[in-house]
């Protein structure tokens, strides 16, 4: 058995992207799974230039019975921002340019997810939007 869960993209524009991420934990939990894959991710109208990563600009979370870190993928993951367990919160980056992916070698530009202390009945609900670059 594994977690139940759902991404949905709400929007995938030229400069801004919006995704839902839901979890339904069964005690399994998540590990630097892979929510928000670049390349996956619509190119610039203008050049044609694929996607190359993105920067955190907003999180709308609530998290029931367990936490999560949010990942910048690289070959050593960093943390990009942990949201805590049985919390609801708005986070806004906008009065300056965002999270930027500081990771290092092997950087994909994806965000990756882990839960933290997860068991049975746990759950979250996140709708993070970011802001795409291209190169």
């Amino acid at each position: 058995m594994a977690d139940a869960v759902a991404t949905q993209t709400i929007q995938d524009g030229a400069k801004t992207a919006i995704f839902r991420f839901t979890n339904v934990s069964d005690g399994t939990g998540e590990s630097a799974v892979t929510k928000i894959d670049v390349s996956g991710l619509s190119s610039d109208p203008m050049t044609g230039a694929a996607c190359s990563g993105v920067t955190i600009r907003q999180i709308y979370y609530s998290t029931i019975g367990m936490g999560v870190k949010i990942l910048f993928d690289a070959t050593t993951d960093v943390l990009a921002w942990q949201l805590n367990a049985d919390w609801s919160d708005t986070l806004d980056f906008t009065d300056f340019t965002g999270i930027p992916n500081n990771s290092g070698s092997g950087k994909t530009g994806d965000i990756n997810f882990t839960t933290v202390a997860h068991s049975n009945g746990d759950v979250y609900n996140i709708v993070m939007q970011v802001s795409k670059s291209y190169g």
